[in-house]
Parts: structure tokens; sequence; C-alpha cells
């Protein structure tokens, strides 16, 4: 779906949104009729609350609480969250903030009125917003529509959206934007040099595939690789069922970084943009890998698998070597890659690692300005020897249990030695519904990247 401010009309509702501390001496401007009306509904600016004032014609203007700093802190998109109890009508915002939380707010209430309905009709958002006058209404509009994409894509089940649906996706991105886009399939993986990404794919009724889009003529270099694993039933160490239901978002890093290459296509940032995906299924037949294989990557590394349920990080080195071999000015991975993530910083957090301070101290001030919210974790060094098992160059699933994430990101950056890079390793769902976050696939740090390459890139 398309998500849009709404066209200026001069029957608009002007939209008030006001701190705690700020509604009394909003009142004291306003006629008894007014102030009455607010106290007999208890109005008092608390997050989430919303009330409407009658007029001759229907409603008159409306507030929406913006609470304390305090009630703020434990929350984000506070606008969307009393946005969603407004009637249908078209708004314009009164507000006394920056243009930067301006921005945000605003960016709220348009992801507040994304839908997913492609199975079941779902009701749309009553309310409408005009684009504040502070705002660069554009670039709102691309970054809501990055994030749409992407949470469109995670919720699609497996059934459609295999390596063939996530490929034609990528495509029509390509088209939509003038991009160029090239896809090696099945056995040609082979001859091509992605032996990891056929193997994972290769047990699947659907082919692997390594998805290659570019666009830009001039300008920096940014590499951007997503992990495409389609549905992963674990392969021959098989998943338990309260393990796989959520696995249709095993390719939550393609998504992210589909969404992301929408924001800077859509905005014509200067730079020149490549997005790969090793889009895969990890099934189950009698040709699926085994523990114990040892495999070649692209790089000429070799790998002994441990755990094939530790697939991702497979079809990520061979795209993450290909990334390399161009020395891009960055390269970044997106995957939901681990378990151990999660434990760490919870579905909230998109954790991240990269060894160069200068981007980390980009990303995190566009985070916090994007309310995007990123962790940084470390590239561990002394925990290398986790990952070298002995009888191969690198073992995919070390024993143990410890520092899961540092380990399967130090398995990552074994495959890039020529530019800078960072890794994520984001959850890509929303496991309850939350202000302008509705309950389902996620778009994590894409925002906070977005605002940042310009520092990170020199742009």
């Amino acid at each position: 779906m398309t998500l849009a401010f709404a066209a200026p009309t001069s029957d608009a509702i002007p939209l008030f949104l006001l701190a705690e501390d700020a509604v009394q001496t909003w009142l004291d401007g306003q006629n008894d009729a007014v102030r009455a009306w607010a106290k007999a509904h208890g109005f008092n600016g608390a997050v989430g609350q919303a009330l409407t004032f009658p007029g001759e014609n229907g409603v008159a203007m409306a507030a929406v609480g913006y609470g304390t700093p305090e009630t703020r802190a434990r929350g984000r998109f506070h606008l969307a969250a009393g946005a969603v109890r407004l009637p249908a009508g078209v708004y314009t915002l009164h507000s006394t903030l920056d243009p930067q939380m301006i921005e945000v707010e605003a960016l709220g209430w348009l992801l507040a009125s994304y839908r997913f309905d492609r199975y079941k009709t779902q009701s749309p958002m009553a309310a409408q917003l005009v684009a504040p006058e502070e705002i660069d209404a554009k670039r709102v509009d691309a970054i809501a529509n990055g994030e749409a994409l992407s949470r469109t894509l995670i919720n699609t089940p497996a059934s459609d959206m295999g390596p063939p649906d996530l490929e034609n996706e990528a495509r029509q991105l390509a088209d939509q934007f003038g991009a160029q886009i090239s896809v090696i399939t099945g056995e040609d993986l082979l001859g091509a040099n992605f032996p990891m990404i056929h193997t994972v794919g290769r047990a699947a009724d659907r082919a692997p595939r390594l998805i290659d889009m570019t666009w830009g003529a001039s300008g920096p270099t940014l590499t951007l690789v997503g992990k495409g694993v389609c549905f992963d039933t674990g392969g021959l160490n098989l998943k338990p069922g309260s393990s796989m239901g959520l696995m249709k978002k095993d390719m939550g890093g393609s998504a992210a970084v589909l969404g992301l290459a929408q924001m800077i296509m859509a905005t014509g940032m200067p730079l020149r943009l490549r997005v790969l995906i090793p889009a895969v299924e990890n099934s189950v037949s009698s040709n699926a890998f085994r523990p114990q294989d040892i495999l070649t990557s692209r790089k000429g590394l070799t790998v002994e698998i441990n755990n094939t349920d530790a697939e991702g990080r497979l079809v990520l080195a061979d795209a993450l070597a290909l990334a390399d071999e161009d020395k891009p000015d960055l390269i970044i991975s997106m995957a939901t890659l681990t378990g151990a993530a999660r434990v760490a910083v919870g579905p909230d957090l998109a954790p991240y690692f990269t060894d160069n301070d200068a981007l980390a101290k980009a990303l995190e001030d566009a985070a916090t300005s994007q309310a995007d919210p990123v962790w940084r974790l470390p590239f561990h060094t002394p925990y290398e020897s986790m990952i070298e098992p002995g009888i191969a160059d690198l073992d995919n699933a070390p024993k143990g249990g410890f520092a899961g994430t540092i380990t399967a990101a130090l398995f990552l950056r074994r495959f890039v030695e020529h530019s800078p890079y960072m890794h994520f390793d984001i959850y890509g769902w929303q496991p309850s519904a939350k202000p302008a976050r509705a309950k389902g696939g996620a778009g994590q740090a894409t925002r906070a990247l977005f605002a940042a390459l310009p520092a990170a890139l020199g742009l």
C-alpha cells in the first residue's frame, strides 16, 4: 500500500499537540465552552489522549496529548498514539515542537496508517494529516513508503514470498526507479562461484538465487546485503514447531535493505547503490546439506557445518565476498540472524557491529533523531577462536552458547577485507501493536541508516 499525506483543504480541522504542562496555558486562550468541554472529558495532555471539540458544522478543532518527558521516554510516535482515536477528517497540525520532532511525529502518523490487506480487507485509519509546513514532505513520504515495503514483504507468508517472489519484488522496485538488476539462479550459482548460497537452498523446490541490483551513476559507493531466507525449517537440524512459527520473517534482512534502497532512490541520494540478496529456502529433502559437512565458500574459506539451522551466515558470506571484491566505500549487511541478539536486547532495539567509530557516531546520532533505536555490540576479536573448529577455517555454529550474536558477526567479518563494514542483527517483527507500529513485520534501523548515510559517506 502507498502511504501519503492528505491534500490541503480549506475545511481542514486544526489539531493541537499539547504536552501536559502546556494544556492549561492553551485552555486559558480558549473560550468558556472549550474549557468546559475539555474538563468534562478529562483532557490533561496525557500520551494517547485525543479530544475533538464541536462546532457549528461538526468538529471545530481537536487536541492530542503529548505527555511529559518521562512518559515520552517510554515510547515513540506520541502523535500517532492519539491520532488513531480521532474521527474521520483532514487535520492540520499545530505544535511548538522543533521541525525535527514534527517530522518524526508526522512520519509516525503515516506509519500508523499502514495496513497489511493482501488477504483480508482492513479498515483504513480514519484521520488524515496535511503535511506540516515545517517538514520535507517528499522525504518523509519516501521514508514511510520504504518502511511500508519492508513490512509488507515480511508479513507476506512464504507461500507467496519464496525466492522467485522476492526476486519479483526486487525487479518491480528496480523498474520503478530505473535501476539495473541481474539474477543468478539454481545450478548457475555453482558456475558463478556462489557455492554456499546454492548448498543452503538446493533442497527446496523453489531454486536459490542471488539478486543483484544497482542504481546511480556517480558519488560514493554503498553496497547493502540482505539475508533472504524466505523460510527456515532449520534444515536437517529441524526447528521445533514453536520456533518455526515466525520463520516467514527470516527474509527480514532482505526486506530491510529493499526498504532502505527505496528511500535512497526515491529521494535521489547522490551515491552509487548496490543491493545483494541471497534468496533461498532452508528446506528438508534428500539433498539437504548435513551436519559435519565442510563447505568451501566463494572467498575460499572452508566452513564446517555444526548446525544446519545456522544457515543465514552461510548465504550472507558468499554475498559479502562478492560485495567486498568491488571495494565499495561502505558495506552494510542486515539479517534476522540470531536468537542471541533478541536475548541480549529484546525486539525493539537493532544491535549492530562496526569497527569504525565514525560510522557508529553518525548512526547513533541519526537513530536518536529518527526515533529508530540501535545498540552497538562489539566485534570482540578474542572470540575469534570460538569460530575456528580445527578441521576447517570456520565453524558455522560454535558450541557452548556464549556470545552467539558476536560470533555470528565475527564469522561475517571474515568475508569483508577491503571496505568499512557494518552488520545489523535485526528482529524484523513487532510482537505487539505499539503507536505507529502494527503487530507484524517491521523495518529496523533503516530510518536511522537513511539519515546517517550523508555523514557516513560524506555526501
